[in-house]
């Protein structure tokens, strides 16, 4: 009786509706607010078996767009995914209301996918359908989307590496003969810095290997600005790289690349293979991300929290801290491109994020300066101040800057979808306001290095007294043994090193014997202490390098530098295990050397020490030729130890008191001279066994410097 009753004042109302309307043309139309996001209901999404979360809502108007009440709106499912039930409708019938809105709720059935709903009116109007799209999700949705977007960040990140790593390993060299070449020509700098950084892909790896070669006096703080500015020029180029739609094509580049890699056997085909293989990785994580992105969309929370973001403050902190997190602008730049693309972010909202993005660069390398000396925190900050200053250029013209970069941009084909052509242009926007940002930042402070230099110096003026000494590298940095080339470059500085610690013990330790004087063995002893720490140090470090894939030539190089340091060792041995001891029974002698005695010491003594030099210029320089010379020198210099012997030994015969009394340890001095001289020129002969395949000595010497 009561559904009787209903029908039949239903149909009272339609009658009496179709009398008032014979006038009005009706029509419907998708309400909006705003106040509320997404106020329609359209396009929303809500888990299976669930009610939507927001009505369905439809407005009815008239020909002058005035809102008409007491219109029945019907609601209708006109396509579902396959095998699936229970979905149902709150009310499939609705009579709009004075604002002229008829809103049902929908309940999703059993099945994911998208659900098409009719809403019409009755009647031959013009616009009387209007249709809403509802996707449902898997109830497990937010697990997916978590897994989802950690492995494709995991993904994005380990394609990065492998990008660096195949780029690093195939211009190493090149790498190393830039950053050898440096001047204070801060253009080239900054050429130099963007060259770099282009190559390892991270500003922030490129700002931190400054760090390291500030703290290791490989370069001076000044050289290091242009640099800096140079390095945030060139990681842009990755996120312009990234802004290319490429996800479509990331499995055949996966492809290509594994082949390259697995099938080539050039060392430097199989590089390229790895950087081609690390760009499709890094493409599939984004499309990774991308997919499992796809439901926030139409997550209002979410959607909410991101137009907070137009906040710059709130950009900004949030860009620097996520930046900081994952250690990685680039990688930040290419999660917003992600967002970008499914429509999730403005321009005006990434760019705040990306100021951010900037700033946390700087982040890294604070944390990588905290354990360094003055000078090289001098390069953290001036990195910080760098970034600051960017952000306060750029903050407080946000709408100007986002019109700026969409006019320098490619606008894209019209499409009829907002979120469509907002998806195919923002990637690109985003990547140009990266790189302008960072080019502009360059522009205008690079002409004020020096005066930036002596502020720095003023914030971070030198230390009073300089700590005490104690057994450290100072070459030596952990960071960068996953850039061999740059790795075996600190490894041979700190050899060097070593080499004139060896240098001294070998000059010092005659002056006892002349003088008698035993105060300076202590500080042989000491040099002696710091020559075993550092062998064990260098050759961990070496050890660290090559267990890595490194090329055969880097894997020769290596075993250069362990065999050097085990020459420049054995001759601290002979002197800390040797000549001390002898040196401490001698002075406490009442004999001399005769002056003919200590002429012939003096002469060997001096032979030896240039070898020491030459041998450490040899192996600094690579210098064959050098090492050929050393070579025939080693054989003038054995022969001359014979001469001199068989003088003593006419001293000996001519009863010359002096070399009587000190015949003994005037041949050990010979002698143990000699083995240095020895162990010397063995670095030579080593550089051309491992440098060339056939050679032939220099017969022409070179003069005695």
């Amino acid at each position: 009786m009561l559904h009787l009753v209903c029908c039949t004042a239903v149909h009272l109302l339609l009658s009496i509706n179709n009398i008032f309307c014979q006038e009005r043309e009706l029509s419907l139309v998708k309400p909006y607010s705003t106040n509320f996001l997404n106020f329609s209901g359209d396009n929303q999404t809500q888990s299976v078996r669930l009610k939507t979360e927001k009505p369905i809502r439809i407005r009815v108007i008239d020909q002058y767009s005035v809102p008409v009440e007491n219109i029945p709106v019907y609601f209708e499912v006109v396509s579902f995914p396959g095998e699936t039930d229970g979905f149902s409708f709150e009310f499939p019938v609705v009579i709009s209301d004075s604002m002229g809105i008829a809103q049902t709720y929908f309940t999703m059935g059993s099945g994911e996918g998208d659900y098409h709903i009719a809403a019409r009116i009755h009647g031959n109007y013009k616009d009387n359908i209007l249709i809403y799209t509802i996707h449902a999700r898997r109830s497990n949705w937010v697990f997916m989307l978590i897994i989802g977007l950690l492995g494709g960040l995991g993904l994005f990140l380990m394609g990065l590496k492998m990008m660096s790593d195949g780029m690093q390993q195939a211009a190493g060299d090149k790498m190393r003969s830039v950053l050898s070449t440096l001047t204070d020509n801060r253009f080239l700098a900054v050429g130099v810095g963007a060259f770099v950084t282009m190559i390892i892909q991270s500003s922030s790896a490129t700002t931190v290997m400054l760090v390291s070669f500030v703290q290791s006096g490989l370069m001076q703080f000044a050289q290091s600005l242009g640099i800096i500015l140079g390095a945030d020029i060139g990681t842009t180029i990755t996120a312009q790289l990234i802004a290319f739609k490429l996800t479509d094509y990331s499995l055949l580049m996966v492809g290509i690349g594994f082949g390259i890699q697995f099938f080539s056997k050039n060392k430097k085909i199989r590089n390229l293979g790895k950087t081609v293989l690390g760009f499709g990785v890094l493409f599939f994580g984004m499309h990774i991300m991308s997919e499992s992105m796809y439901p926030l969309r139409s997550f209002d929370p979410f959607i909410e929290t991101l137009l907070k973001l137009e906040n710059p403050l709130i950009g900004i902190i949030v860009g620097a801290l996520f930046t900081a997190l994952i250690q990685s602008s680039s990688a930040f730049v290419g999660i917003l491109i992600i967002l970008s693309t499914q429509g999730l972010l403005s321009l005006e909202a990434a760019i705040p994020l990306l100021l951010g993005a900037n700033l946390g660069t700087a982040i890294t390398a604070i944390l990588a300066s905290l354990n360094t000396n003055r000078e090289a925190k001098k390069v953290a900050l001036a990195h910080t101040i760098f970034k600051i200053v960017g952000v306060l250029l750029f903050v407080w013209w946000i709408p100007a800057f986002a019109s700026i970069v969409e006019a320098i941009s490619p606008k894209g084909a019209s499409r009829p979808e907002e979120i469509s052509r907002l998806a195919e242009v923002l990637p690109r926007q985003i990547a140009n306001a990266h790189t302008l940002f960072n080019v502009v930042l360059t522009v205008a402070t690079l002409p004020f290095t020096g005066l930036f230099s002596r502020f720095i110096n003023k914030i971070l003026p030198p230390e009073t007294a300089p700590p005490k000494e104690v057994f450290k590298v100072k070459y030596l940095d952990e960071k960068n043994v996953p850039t061999p080339a740059l790795a075996l470059n600190l490894a041979k500085s700190e050899v060097i090193r070593m080499g004139y610690n060896v240098y001294e013990m070998t000059s010092d330790i005659i002056i006892p014997f002349f003088m008698k004087d035993v105060v300076i063995l202590k500080n042989i002893e000491s040099k002696e202490k710091k020559i075993d720490f550092l062998r064990e140090e260098i050759n961990s470090y070496i050890m660290k390098i090559t267990r890595q894939d490194i090329p055969e030539e880097r894997v020769h190089e290596a075993f250069q530098i362990m065999y050097t340091v085990k020459e420049f060792e054995l001759m601290a041995d002979i002197i800390s295990k040797s000549l001390i001891k002898k040196a401490y029974k001698w002075a406490e002698k009442p004999v001399e050397f005769s002056d003919e005695g200590k002429r012939e010491l003096r002469e060997y003594h001096s032979k030896t020490q240039k070898q020491i030099r030459r041998a450490i210029e040899v192996f600094r320089d690579v210098n064959l030729e050098k090492a050929r010379i050393m070579k025939q020198k080693y054989k003038e210099y054995r022969t001359l130890a014979i001469e001199l012997e068989r003088q003593h030994y006419s001293r000996l015969k001519d009863a010359v008191l002096e070399s009587v009394a000190s015949s003994e340890t005037h041949l050990e001095l010979i002698s143990s001279l000699k083995v240095i001289l020895s162990h010397a020129t063995n670095i030579a002969r080593i550089l051309l066994e491992w440098t060339v395949p056939t050679r032939q000595d220099i017969p022409d010497q070179e003069p005695d410097q």
